[in-house]
């Protein structure tokens, strides 16, 4: 009897990036020794947001969240003996996506690779940063032309390249339900799409349409998951054929990366973690028609900080026992003919499709930015209502919360933790990088850069010309919002009270209280210093106590600490509180209070909120924080009360 061939095994990553582009290039090559059959970049938030090490807005984010990648010199060593054309390398990047792909392909050339081999993929997705993640720079419209220059010119010279990852991952993190994934998704993929209408002929326009892929997410109710997945197969079909005519069914197919839901991690017991992500990850490989073309695992310990090598070791080696062990890949699909799956899938569908319909009728996924960042924050809300009121069992948080001392955590925190060094040292290469450079050559590009982006000229080949000259990533970041200006997204909070108060009345009883001693109505102030775009836990905060009868001042992402001083000022402020999930808390928090106490600010609390180690959290309370709240602090009516608390004019007198 033969024995049934297996499927190919998808391909096994692990999101990674920290610290130098050496440190990085020497955990890749480790990871790859070890089975590892693919690359996933992580950058840092300057590279991210476009702005070099030594920007005002990148203290204390170097290195913290990602590698940082300045320079063509940068990419050189990141990728050192690593042959990029015998990778499949997804890079995590957006509004720099151009740019950080004009790199790799430089890198390529100098290794001599034929260009029209590479394969990866650029996340490249920067309508979702407006609702989720927020590295953007520039205005909708024009973002809009930068991710069709880099599908336009992939089509042409790198044909095997995915120009476009449609990432719906940040979707669900943001609180997005399994419908609202879908549609949003679906969305931003034809908004790119009806953008490259005209830009190659229509014969091959199919061709282009199969290049899209997309990156999702795998939460943990997998049985919903996996339907999901199979509804974005049917669904991305659909779409392909009846809105764009494409008739060959391999130009259809729904291809798409995963990274299981790193917000379901818990701070609380994160040895549970291991069993989620393995759950998740069942609900992307199972469906043989809607699996995966490649999975990265978070590690157990990613609610803490930043995983050490063995934490990512045991994440893929999960991935190498369910693909090399099990019989998995022996299989047809298990679920074809299955009524309740099949129901499932149209129940999802049917959801998709309403949403796509009053998506469409707003103009599109650009028109309606707005629109579903507020349903994306009404999402979220309940979602963490439904957890504080115990209505959804999260194991180790709101349930069986009795635990033994983890044997995982040992003596370094169970993380890794980034040297503060490494910011200075970046900054001094960067500068030495910026002195050895033909500054005739780097000024030249530079004006080409801008002349491109005036004129509408596909901006890939200066951005590679650039790469080559010594041009800088702020640099080709500054002439991008020189030509198309900048852009502060919307919040999804608005400054009126809703009519949401289950639960709320003792709250708002205390708040007008304390109000009436203060003598106006309790001012919070909340802001998010830093490069980081995290901003569910700012939204949920401000939305909270805006629905506790607090007059709330939320300004969105990415302010400086002279901007929220100038703010505590300006709003008369009794409360500020502080956003941070980057690790770049004890520079930033330092900053700020320093020049909080020398604006005269120095008796209004302020408050912090972030993945802080414990050790953290001891060196922000000695700076004078008046509170420190985890992921751990799921409880959203506590906080506002420690809030209420720490404005009531007879608290502060005590102190």
């Amino acid at each position: 009897m033969t024995q049934k061939q297996k499927d190919r095994p998808w391909l096994i990553r692990t999101y990674a990036g920290h610290s130098t582009a050496a440190a990085s290039n020497a955990l890749y090559r480790s990871n790859l020794s070890k089975g590892q059959t693919g690359l996933s970049v992580a950058f840092d938030l300057p590279t991210q947001t476009g702005y070099d090490s030594d920007h005002i807005l990148a203290r204390g984010e170097v290195g913290k969240v990602g590698v940082p990648v300045a320079h063509l010199g940068d990419m050189r060593t990141l990728f050192d003996e690593i042959p990029l054309d015998q990778m499949n390398t997804s890079m995590t990047i957006n509004a720099t996506a151009p740019w950080l792909l004009a790199l790799y392909i430089a890198v390529a050339e100098e290794q001599g690779a034929d260009i029209s081999q590479l394969q990866g993929t650029v996340q490249n997705d920067i309508i979702k940063e407006y609702l989720s993640r927020g590295t953007y720079i520039c205005p909708p419209k024009p973002s809009l032309k930068l991710i069709t220059d880099v599908a336009a010119n992939c089509y042409t010279n790198v044909p095997k390249w995915n120009p476009m990852n449609v990432c719906s991952y940040h979707l669900q993190e943001a609180g997005a339900t399994p419908e609202q994934e879908l549609a949003f998704a679906l969305a931003t993929a034809t908004a790119v799409l009806d953008g490259l209408k005209g830009q190659v002929p229509d014969e091959d326009f199919p061709r282009l349409v199969g290049r899209i892929s997309f990156f999702v997410n795998a939460g943990i109710r997998f049985g919903t998951e996996m339907c999901k997945m199979r509804a974005f197969v049917d669904l991305w079909d659909e779409i392909c054929e009846q809105r764009y005519g494409v008739t060959d069914p391999k130009y259809r197919r729904f291809r798409y990366g995963v990274q299981v839901n790193s917000l379901g991690l818990t701070e609380q017991q994160p040895e549970n973690n291991v069993y989620r992500s393995l759950i998740e990850m069942l609900a992307v490989t199972l469906s043989k028609n809607a699996r995966a073309r490649a999975v990265q695992l978070p590690a157990w310990n990613e609610a803490l900080g930043l995983p050490r090598p063995w934490d990512q070791q045991w994440s893929m080696r999960m991935q190498q026992i369910l693909a090399y062990e099990t019989d998995l890949l022996e299989f047809d699909d298990l679920f074809d003919g299955n009524p309740a799956v099949d129901a499932k899938v149209e129940s999802l569908k049917d959801g998709a499709r309403a949403e796509l319909a009053n998506l469409d009728s707003m103009g599109g996924a650009i028109s309606a930015i707005e629109y579903m960042k507020s349903r994306l924050v009404d999402s979220n809300a309940d979602r963490l209502n439904r957890i504080e009121a115990g209505e959804v069992t999260v194991v180790g948080v709101n349930k069986f919360t009795t635990s033994e001392p983890s044997p995982l955590q040992t003596e370094d925190g169970g993380i890794m933790v980034v040297d503060p060094a490494v910011e200075q040292e970046q900054i001094n290469r960067l500068n030495t990088w910026r002195a050895e450079r033909d500054a005739v050559a780097v000024k030249a590009a530079l004006e080409n850069l801008r002349n491109a982006a005036k004129t509408g000229e596909n901006i890939m080949g200066p951005s590679i010309a650039a790469a080559k000259a010594g041009v800088t990533t702020g640099e080709w970041a500054e002439q991008m919002r020189a030509v198309f200006g900048t852009y502060r997204g919307p919040t999804g909070v608005s400054a009126s009270v809703s009519n949401k108060t289950e639960g709320l009345d003792d709250i708002r009883a205390a708040v007008d209280a304390v109000s009436d001693k203060l003598g106006r109505r309790l001012k919070f102030l909340v802001g998010k210093p830093g490069l980081d775009g995290h901003s569910n836990g700012a939204e949920q905060i401000a939305f909270r106590a805006r629905d506790c009868g607090m007059d709330i001042d939320y300004n969105g992402i990415r302010l400086t600490p002279d901007e929220i001083v100038a703010n505590t000022i300006e709003t008369q402020a009794h409360v500020v509180g502080l956003s941070i999930l980057s690790g770049s808390h004890i520079p930033l928090v330092q900053d700020l209070m320093e020049k909080m106490n020398a604006a005269g600010l120095g008796h209004i609390p302020v408050i912090v909120g972030g993945i802080i180690p414990d050790d953290d959290a001891a060196k922000l309370a000695a700076m004078g924080v008046a509170r420190v709240y985890t992921p751990k602090d799921f409880e959203l009516n506590s906080i506002m009360m420690d809030i209420i608390e720490l404005a009531d004019p007879k608290a502060v007198a005590a102190q």
